[in-house]
């Protein structure tokens, strides 16, 4: 393997797109403004079946090119672009997502070491910045808490992933729609014996979601995922019940997090983010329960978060 350097090194961006226009241009636009030269990088953006397919959007930005892959999944999509591309670092972002204008020259800069995959802070994007919704709030807390998925559980979200082909090859694609893939593919790539590294100063912005059913219709699909891994273990039932009762008192504990965390400021948007903190987990011990109850029926369908553009992490 060659090693890379970074006066003709060629880095793929593989974005994701599932009936996010909007977002999507945004994207586009941060990609634009990266400090990397503009002749390192390619853009591939990959419609997931979309209800309109966004060819005006990628026109709009000249040297991006739009593929297709009809089958319902976004890692499925991820392994269209990664088929098509031409780098030898495939970075991943989600077409709802903003780089910062040095994501790439730092993840560039980032590739030091042989058999490494990098993976970055995903911070909450906000349009006011004077402010926080209570979400915003709320996210900008406990989601996409991309360092603790690396560092303690062994995976990195696909929404800021960069990674050698050569090493995404070896490590296989993305599974479907029916797991969870980032948390799979982390774990077929730490059993490879690849080393998944946290870097802070690749960083990508998320918006938090509008309203508490787009918060809840994420829970849907992860509660869904984890309850597919359960069931192949012996005594999942009890531990799942445990899991339940545990998360639905959880908030006493997670609490501290809401007062002490750098990431928010004023005693408005902590209580504010406790409400929400408190709602969503009697939501998901409540759904945990109530899906058992569920398991002969069809499991979470992404057709149904069409209007909700939930399809994220």
């Amino acid at each position: 393997m060659r090693s890379l350097d970074k006066s003709d090194v060629l880095v793929s961006v593989i974005i994701p797109h599932f009936n996010q226009p909007d977002e999507l241009e945004q994207c586009l636009r941060s990609l634009e403004a990266q400090t990397l030269e503009r002749s390192a990088f390619e853009i591939i953006v990959v419609d997931n079946a979309s209800t309109r397919t966004p060819d005006e959007v990628v026109r709009r930005h000249p040297g991006a090119r739009l593929l297709g892959e009809p089958t319902p999944g976004p890692g499925l999509a991820r392994n269209r672009g990664a088929a098509a591309a031409a780098g030898d670092i495939l970075c991943f972002i989600d077409a709802d997502c903003r780089a910062r204008s040095d994501w790439l020259l730092n993840i560039v800069n980032a590739f030091k070491d042989e058999r490494t995959i990098l993976g970055g802070d995903v911070r909450i994007w906000r349009d006011d910045q004077s402010t926080f919704t209570a979400l915003e709030a709320y996210e900008s807390v406990f989601a996409y808490r991309f360092k603790l998925y690396i560092e303690k559980h062994g995976f990195s979200g696909t929404g800021n992933l960069a990674v050698r082909r050569s090493d995404f090859l070896e490590v296989g694609p993305f599974a479907g729609i029916a797991v969870a893939e980032d948390v799979e593919w982390g774990t077929r790539a730490k059993a490879a014996n690849f080393t998944i590294r946290y870097i802070p100063e690749m960083v990508v912005f998320h918006p938090a979601r509008r309203t508490i059913r787009e918060l809840f219709t994420k829970w849907d699909r992860h509660i869904q995922h984890d309850l597919n891994a359960a069931r192949k273990k012996r005594g999942w039932l009890f531990a799942w019940f445990a899991r339940a009762v545990g998360i639905l008192f959880s908030p006493a504990i997670d609490c501290v997090r809401v007062f002490t965390s750098p990431r928010i400021s004023g005693a408005g948007p902590r209580l504010n983010a406790l409400k929400v903190l408190i709602t969503v987990r009697v939501y998901r011990a409540w759904k945990m329960v109530t899906m058992l109850v569920s398991q002969g029926k069809a499991p979470w369908n992404r057709n149904e978060t069409v209007n909700l553009k939930a399809i994220r992490r």
